[in-house]
């Protein structure tokens, strides 16, 4: 069994995989390195791979590394596809492991993956293994959120998709500007490189994919809320 660990600023998300099946997953706010080291040996995982935003402490690590056969995700670690991204250094972990679970669930494909989370990420795989890169742009609350802090008068409103593209109040005109136009550009994004790199496997991840997706007509994708899980997984086979 294989135990993949993503560590948040708040939270954990935990995912625990027989060969290359998701059998088990979880969310953890409140956790120590015990508390995981006791799951992953009542469900028998023998091999680690641990992915953080924050920077460990020696005792978390050797707690691992004492009790599995543990890797960390870095910027040193072994990918199953050729980096293509000039400044791999300031490479963002949780974009090579969304990358890296288009892959390994959509193999030999070109793989637009679209994580709509705190920003809105477009990343490309392409079908023989390529990571290109990609773009960034501001999540969904983000672009709320910035138009109350930087006017003077403008509310900061609910995210909610008005049932009209023409806003008729201030609160339905602020909605579909920030969430109608993140679509839009969303499926602008999606002609671009589906232009360059036909034909385009386009996978929502990320907190927010399940909001988006009844407003983005896609031909081809699907939406895998694990997907860095998925990627952790993958990287962990690749190097073990």
């Amino acid at each position: 069994m294989n135990l993949c660990i993503d560590i948040g600023n708040s939270r954990i998300k935990i995912g625990l995989f027989l060969d290359k099946k998701l059998v088990e997953q979880c969310v953890w706010h409140d956790w120590t390195v015990d508390r995981i080291v006791e799951f992953g040996k009542q469900h028998g995982a023998q091999k680690v791979l641990f992915s953080s935003v924050i920077q460990p402490d020696p005792p978390f690590e050797r707690c691992l590394r004492d009790n599995f056969h543990t890797l960390e995700l870095t910027t040193e670690t072994t990918l199953p596809f050729e980096n293509h991204y000039t400044t791999p250094k300031t490479l963002g972990k949780d974009r090579l492991a969304a990358v890296a679970g288009a892959q390994a669930l959509f193999p030999n494909e070109n793989n637009l993956v679209i994580d709509c989370g705190t920003c809105i990420k477009y990343d490309l795989i392409t079908a023989d293994g390529v990571y290109l890169g990609g773009n960034i742009a501001p999540g969904a609350i983000m672009r709320l959120q910035a138009m109350h802090h930087f006017t003077a008068r403008l509310p900061e409103v609910t995210m909610a998709m008005p049932e009209f593209f023409i806003g008729n109040s201030t609160t339905t005109a602020l909605q579909n500007g920030a969430l109608r136009g993140a679509c839009l550009e969303i499926t602008g994004f999606i002609g671009l490189f589906e232009h360059q790199y036909p034909p385009l496997n386009v996978v929502l991840t990320g907190g927010d994919a399940l909001f988006f997706e009844p407003y983005l007509a896609l031909s081809k994708g699907a939406t895998v809320p694990d997907l860095t899980l998925y990627g952790l997984n993958h990287i962990l086979i690749f190097n073990t």
